[in-house]
């Protein structure tokens, strides 16, 4: 009896480091993953870590075949009918401006078999009827899985055959050094960081509309920036991420509004806090690490104080745990550059939670 294995994944900066490689060798590479875990995102990341490099972002599943193979036309000076190819396409000229042109073919199996078909040879033969890709642009695709409860069609397997295939993987630690980078609401990252199991709670079978992504998350974040009513607010978030985290969300928000101001903690004026309630700590260490980083980059003369309050209030408030999650959040995540020779606290920091810090570093 044959064996079965369950597919390899990838997080998504595993996969940013495998779409890279496969672009340099010109092989197309194909991005399997559920929705709302950042694809998209991948590719622009990508492209602008390249230099000169353009995105070219097609939705192939709002194509039809003639987008790809272009409009006949006569051409009456050879009397002969003609292809007049997509403007989306790059030309030679257009390509000649940058050293890299990415064409991401988004929701490919999504696409009419008709466009796929298209599409494949366009890949296979890196021309459609008299267009040719230039030879600088690479090819990336990406789309749902069968099971994703979305609308695909079977790749064939000639097509398929073409790619090389990525299955993603939500993975924590990639999307929190990702929201650090594009200022998610500390509420959110706070959250997330104490019920990292609901960042991504997607399930195929359930008839919800709403279900929690890195994407849907987002969303909440903006919302959260836009200062609406309570009601309305809690009546959005159960819109994007589901009724069940909406509650739950909203009942550690409650806790986190009796939380001291994270700056007064770094410049010395709060030295202890009331509440013990897990996630509220949580969040308010996601929010101090923002706090430091922010005053790092303004290059503050007292940034040096602050960050041996920041120790200091952790230690005399936090159990061990929090205060190792603390720590290497501080580090590898807001990538504090503490000088443990400036820290009055460090001796006692490290006598107390040296040896736990190393090994949640090292892991």
């Amino acid at each position: 009896m044959a064996q079965t294995t369950e597919a390899r994944t990838v997080t998504p900066n595993e996969a940013k480091v495998a779409v890279q490689h496969s672009m340099k060798l010109k092989r197309p590479i194909f991005m399997w993953g559920p929705p709302g875990i950042g694809k998209s995102d991948i590719m622009s990341q990508i492209t602008d870590a390249l230099d000169n490099a353009h995105l070219i972002d097609v939705r192939l599943s709002l194509w039809e075949p003639t987008d790809i193979k272009g409009i006949p036309y006569y051409a009456a000076n050879d009397n002969v009918m003609a292809w007049a190819p997509p403007s989306e396409l790059p030309d030679e000229e257009f390509a000649k401006k940058f050293k890299t042109i990415v064409l991401f073919l988004d929701e490919m199996n999504s696409a009419a078999p008709a466009v796929q078909a298209a599409a494949y040879q366009l890949i296979l033969n890196r021309k459609v009827g008299t267009y040719k890709l230039p030879d600088n642009v690479v090819i990336v695709a990406a789309g749902n899985r069968e099971t994703d409860k979305g609308v695909t069609y079977r790749m064939p397997a000639p097509l398929a055959n073409r790619f090389v295939h990525l299955e993603l993987r939500v993975d924590f630690e990639d999307w929190l050094t990702w929201a650090t980078e594009h200022k998610i609401h500390a509420d959110v990252v706070g959250y997330l960081t104490f019920a990292k199991q609901d960042l991504y709670d997607f399930d195929p079978k359930s008839s919800s509309r709403a279900f929690a992504t890195p994407r849907s998350w987002s969303f909440v974040s903006e919302l959260l920036d836009d200062n609406l009513q309570e009601s309305t607010l809690t009546d959005l978030v159960a819109g994007s991420v589901g009724e069940g985290l909406a509650v739950k969300f909203a009942a550690h928000r409650k806790v986190a509004a009796k939380l001291p101001n994270p700056t007064d903690i770094l410049n010395g004026k709060v030295k202890t806090m009331e509440t013990k309630e897990i996630s509220a700590m949580y969040s308010l260490t996601v929010s101090m690490c923002y706090e430091l980083q922010e005053a790092f980059k303004r290059k503050e003369k007292g940034w040096t104080q602050m960050a041996d309050n920041f120790f200091g209030f952790m230690m005399d408030n936090f159990e061990t745990e929090l205060v190792v999650m603390g720590t290497r959040v501080a580090i590898a995540t807001y990538k504090l550059p503490f000088s443990p020779k400036d820290l009055k606290n460090f001796d006692r920091f490290h006598d107390k939670y040296g040896k736990y810090v190393q090994a949640a570093m090292a892991s």
